[in-house]
């Protein structure tokens, strides 16, 4: 699909700026990354004539503050805006106020009516497939039973509560396409072949293990340990552990449960003997990656150690508060668009915390096929 008018003229715009100061993309590229690295390719895309990408607008204000001075040496850093003389500053009102209108024509091109979209999840043609792990059967309603008059298909599902946000973000994002959801055990070689999406951790989700295992290139893995029954703990290359916080309730007034209690509602690790505990904090992992199956293709992992790290995964893209600020970090820190992340995920009064990735301390774990290669 060729490119609207109006992204080609923000794109024109921007080399305009950088090529009047005489200055390369890799000029560019260091002045702009003071405070988080902004790659060459990163900054190509932006210009890019035939296929651009739409910058951040905090990204737009580089440029204003770059070019608002009228010498921009090769080698400059970025100004402050406090540094810039009464003229310099009136050139940086006017240079953002155009270059953010030039933005938002492109925007309102492409979704005159925008309903939640994100870039992440913004595909070209589908089709696209969310695949849900499947809750055990001791802990389902009995409305999961075919033969139940009241029958919901939904009790089959684990993790719905990153499901129905998931789902509903990628619809409203790719209204023209066709967007399903499927436990493991429904997936077929028509499903693997399209975008997928993949929720929760291996132990019930069997696409999600098997998909893992194949997928070598992602030095991150899940796996079982002795100390935690109801969940699955991560493990990076370097032999890194990562797990999830709890804190024990002392004040807490119950009787212990017994263990086959535990086990029919998947609750074992909230209790450490006979003392009951709270979760404070799960490990996430989100990653994109190429699809094995077809490298037109993509798979998106949203996974955790417990649910609460699935649902914080999914909404660390979908989560309106959060959601262009981490896009924005994903698309500077990753330009290829290739990358997996473990983060952190607070749980306050039991809800997830939707992880800001401009926060170091939520980033626990960085990687890319690139930076493997630098």
């Amino acid at each position: 699909m060729a490119p609207s008018p109006e992204a080609v003229r923000l794109a024109r715009r921007l080399r305009e700026l950088r090529q009047s100061h005489r200055l390369t993309q890799k000029d560019l590229s260091h002045a702009f990354s003071t405070d988080s690295r902004v790659a060459v390719a990163t900054i190509s895309s932006w210009e890019s004539q035939g296929n651009p990408k739409l910058p951040p607008e905090e990204r737009l204000r580089s440029y204003a503050l770059l070019f608002a001075r009228s010498v921009v040496p090769a080698g400059a850093r970025l100004p402050r805006e406090q540094d810039l003389t009464s003229s310099e500053r009136e050139r940086f009102n006017t240079l953002q106020r155009e270059l953010v209108a030039l933005r938002d024509s492109v925007r309102h091109q492409a979704d005159p009516s925008p309903i939640g979209g994100s870039y992440t999840f913004d595909f070209e043609s589908g089709p696209i497939t969310l695949i849900c792990p499947e809750a055990p059967v001791e802990g389902r309603s009995p409305l999961a039973e075919e033969d139940n008059p009241n029958h919901t298909r939904l009790y089959k599902y684990a993790d719905l509560d990153a499901l129905i946000e998931m789902w509903g973000h990628v619809r409203a994002s790719n209204p023209e396409l066709r967007v399903r959801h499927h436990l493991p055990s429904e997936v077929t070689a028509d499903h693997l072949s399209g975008h997928l999406i993949l929720l929760g951790g291996i132990a019930w989700n069997q696409v999600t293990s098997r998909l893992l295992r194949q997928l070598d290139q992602l030095p991150i893995r899940q796996m079982t340990v002795d100390d935690l029954a109801d969940g699955e703990i991560f493990r990076s290359r370097d032999g890194r552990e990562y797990r999830p916080l709890w804190e024990e309730l002392k004040d807490a007034d119950a009787d212990a449960p017994s263990k086959a209690e535990l086990e029919a509602v998947q609750a074992q690790d909230a209790w450490k003997g006979k003392t009951p505990r709270e979760l404070v904090e799960d490990v996430a992992l989100l990653a994109r990656l190429r699809n094995p199956f077809n490298h037109s293709r993509t798979i998106t992992i949203c996974n955790g150690v417990y649910s609460r790290g699935v649902l914080g995964a999914a909404r660390t893209l979908t989560d309106d508060a959060v959601r262009e600020r981490n896009e924005a970090y994903l698309a500077n820190r990753f330009p290829g668009g290739i990358f997996g992340l473990l983060l952190r995920v607070p749980v306050i009064n039991g809800e997830a915390v939707t992880p800001d990735l401009e926060i170091p301390e939520n980033r626990l774990y960085e990687w890319s096929p690139e930076e493997e290669d630098e």
